[in-house]
């Protein structure tokens, strides 16, 4: 968590204890990390998928902005991959 935060700090030159929400993804789609302060504490959500990936934004960068509603959709939306068949 204090790495997300020294990363929002130095790499966006952002404040983490300022009440923004910062989601980060994994290169593989399968994971996204929600690092926020709410005024009292800095919390982390984290949710692996074990099948598909998140959808998310394109970006040059690294770093695109998302409204709440992409964010509601990025959080509990996501293309499945095909079943794996039984061994």
């Amino acid at each position: 968590m204090n790495s997300l935060g020294l990363l929002v700090q130095e790499a966006f030159k952002r404040d983490p204890h300022g009440g923004d929400l910062y989601v980060f993804r994994g290169k593989s789609g399968k994971l996204i990390k929600i690092l926020w302060h709410d005024g009292l504490g800095m919390s982390l959500y984290a949710k692996r998928l074990e099948r598909g990936r998140f959808l998310w934004p394109s970006s040059a960068d690294g770093v695109v902005t998302i409204t709440p509603a992409q964010l509601a959709t990025c959080s509990i939306t996501h293309v499945d991959a095909p079943p794996r068949e039984a061994q």
